[in-house]
């Protein structure tokens, strides 16, 4: 009997159905796009269409051509198809593939994990992360790996919940690459900390995980909850796994946070997000919609009759 593929050989296999990387040479194809421009600040812009009312649907962008040469008459509606996520013989990939490139952006998360020993460290991005309650401070991860037994799950995982706890690093644009790194798919006892350069500091308060001296912020997280899923495709398997972990300590570099301490300055935090495939975003633009209150803004229940009896006509 062949022995059951490690975690990190699940990955390398699935990465080949995936076939994340488009491109034949990606140095090759980089090489010819615009250099990084590390200047720009962070600005804001007006709204798609400021004189947008309540009432009226979709902007004015929804009924805009999609390209100069598109002649579908502006009014027409685009048809939607439908996507059966278990069709027979739709491999999971392509699911995880759509569904990375649709859910955009998607916040990281450079998880930090230590062992109860000390003796193995792991650094891990996940972009299947979320905030999901500030009281108290609650964090998803999800990850593509059963929990059990030990040497499918992912290490991450594994130590995670072995241990309680972890830290949550953002990633930010000036250790991009090196927190791209640490999504090799390297063996369990190789340090991603070595592989990416980034640097471990071991002053946290209510954990034993490293933070990175590199995140402008980053959470020390205690394990509140643990739930495996089972895969859709392989019955009687654990598809996946999800994980919710509690903040108990918050560390915000100097200078990226306002006095009140509950604003961060995205010139000095510089958050990249993942999108689909091998892209990540930047976030450089930003506009502002204030939340309408329902008395004032939209008329009370008079104004939302009016609305109503429109929307009827």
């Amino acid at each position: 009997m062949s022995a059951e593929p490690s975690a990190a050989e699940k990955s390398a296999a699935f990465e080949k159905v995936l076939k994340r990387n488009p491109h034949g040479d990606f140095k090759a194809v980089e090489a010819s796009r615009p250099a990084f421009d590390p200047s720009p600040k962070f600005t804001y812009v007006q709204t798609p269409q400021p004189d947008w009312t309540y009432g009226s649907g979709a902007n004015s962008l929804a009924t805009a051509p999609a390209s100069a040469s598109t002649e579908t008459n502006k009014n027409e509606q685009q048809q939607h198809i439908v996507v059966d996520p278990y069709t027979e013989g739709r491999p999971p990939a392509f699911n995880y593939k759509l569904l990375i490139s649709a859910i955009v952006p998607r916040p990281i998360a450079l998880v930090s994990t230590r062992s109860a020993d000390g003796t193995t460290e792991n650094l891990a991005p996940f972009s299947y992360f979320q905030v999901i309650s500030h009281d108290p401070p609650l964090f998803t991860l999800g990850f593509a790996s059963p929990l059990t037994p030990a040497s499918r799950a992912k290490d991450s995982l594994r130590i995670l919940h072995e241990t309680g706890e972890c830290v949550i690093n953002l990633i930010s644009t000036p250790f991009l690459e090196a927190a791209n790194s640490c999504s090799t798919n390297a063996p369990l006892g190789v340090s991603e900390w070595v592989i990416s350069g980034l640097t471990p500091v071991y002053d946290t308060q209510t954990v034993q995980a490293a933070r990175a001296k590199e995140a402008v912020f980053a959470v020390e997280c205690k394990l509140v909850h643990v739930k495996e899923f089972e895969s859709r495709s392989k019955p009687g398997e654990t598809g996946s796994t999800l994980v919710v972990v509690e903040g108990t300590k918050f560390w915000i570099q100097e200078g990226a946070v306002n006095e009140e301490l509950n604003q961060m300055d995205l010139d000095v935090y510089k958050p990249v997000s993942r999108l689909g495939g091998i892209t990540y975003g930047l976030v450089r633009e930003g506009l502002e919609i204030p939340r309408p209150d329902f008395e004032k803004d939209i008329g009370g229940q008079e104004g939302y009759e009016r609305l109503k009896k429109k929307k009827e006509e």
